[in-house]
């Protein structure tokens, strides 16, 4: 056998140290490591010019729709400044995809009741027209409809409560309600009073839309006040927003399920939140007075974080969190549903983001965070 042939090669006598000192050179880099490719359709969803940069909004985007533990997101749409800079769709949902809005049907009911004072059909600190309310000695009469926007009636109500087939909402509309929603929630008696107590209650935009049905169409059976009430929908808010896609459901009674089953497009959904962003106002026509959306944005006497029929970016005083007031402005706003379904608006960042989706209570409080994250890449301006 040769010299050589007994001699291993001296590369190979190199190649361990060389591979040890790359590995450690790799772990004395500087910063984070570098983050993986972002889809093509990503990236996509994203306008070029999104008054950000273009890559960080749609890896934001990116991570409600692909996270782990935060739920189903089904569309995401983001407008800055009233244009629409990123929208991103589930497989299954679209642009025409009608999305149940849960309770962002309440912050819909809330503008409505607006007009109806706007027009002097309803006075904001007066008892609503409520029959069984108005009869001597009820002590519901005392309720007035600022109240009832604030989530402040007094009446007994525990939403959500456990187990599910008791709480009242479930009650009010799939058990021993379900046929007269509005005169199921109206019957309950005062459990504090009026004004003095925050608690939120589905069943409480049922009873105002059954105050805007006698109203619209005083002493009108079914067909006659659900008629009114989806006409003056249209008429007063849907048509004028160009959001045609805004649908509500009624009872037997032609009561709309104002408090859950509003239905539209997340196009149009956003559309809503861009209405409140400009003060009530769309192409410089005043849908609802500019005072009315401040007041619904302006905090209840009873919660902090809750206007009317609003819920606010502010500390509650308790243990409740809905958006994130430790990091974005006091003066941005949502409404919020059931399921994770959001439209969130922060005027001073003039941003209007929609989500939509499924996902448990769990989930939102991972998912909450993620939305937070694509509001802080905005400035405030």
């Amino acid at each position: 056998m040769s010299r050589r042939s007994r001699s291993p090669n001296p590369l190979a006598r190199l190649l361990p140290a060389l591979l040890a000192a790359a590995v450690l050179a790799g772990c004395g880099s500087d910063g984070p490591p570098p983050e993986p490719p972002l889809p093509e359709s990503a990236l996509e969803a994203v306008v070029e010019s999104p008054g950000v940069e273009r890559e960080k909004l749609a890896r934001k985007i990116d991570a409600l729709f692909t996270a782990e533990g935060i739920g189903e997101t089904r569309a995401v749409i983001v407008m800055h400044r009233g244009e629409v800079v990123a929208e991103r769709y589930a497989e299954g949902f679209g642009p025409g995809t009608r999305f149940i809005g849960w309770s962002l049907s309440k912050t819909v009911t809330g503008l409505m009741i607006g007009a109806l004072v706007a027009e002097g059909q309803l006075a904001l600190d007066e008892s609503p027209p409520i029959p069984r309310w108005q009869r001597s000695g009820d002590p519901r009469g005392e309720i007035t409809i600022r109240q009832l926007l604030q989530m402040r009636s007094g009446l007994r109500h525990a939403e959500a409560s456990d187990p599910v087939y008791e709480s009242p909402e479930v009650r009010m509309m799939f058990l021993d309600g379900r046929d007269d929603m509005a005169a199921w929630a109206q019957a309950q008696p005062l459990e504090h009073e009026p004004g003095a107590e925050f608690d939120y209650s589905t069943n409480t935009s049922v009873i105002l839309a059954d105050v805007a049905a006698r109203v619209l169409a005083p002493g009108a059976g079914p067909d006659a006040r659900r008629e009114a009430v989806a006409g003056f929908l249209e008429s007063r808010l849907a048509t004028p927003m160009g959001a045609p896609s805004f649908t509500g459901e009624f009872d037997a009674q032609g009561t709309m399920l104002a408090g859950s089953n509003i239905w539209a497009t997340a196009r149009d959904w956003a559309k809503l939140g861009e209405l409140l962003r400009n003060g009530g106002s769309k192409g410089g026509v005043q849908l609802v007075p500019r005072s009315w959306v401040d007041f619904m944005r302006r905090p209840s006497p009873r919660a902090s974080d809750y206007g009317a029929h609003l819920w606010l970016n502010r500390a509650s005083g308790n243990d409740r969190t809905v958006l994130w007031p430790a990091q974005g402005p006091d003066t941005a706003f949502a409404a919020v549903g059931h399921l994770g379904q959001y439209v969130v608006v922060s005027p001073e960042q003039g941003l209007t983001v929609v989500r939509l989706g499924k996902s448990t209570n769990e989930e939102r409080d991972l998912m909450v965070p993620l939305l937070a994250e694509l509001f802080a890449l905005y400035p405030l301006t």
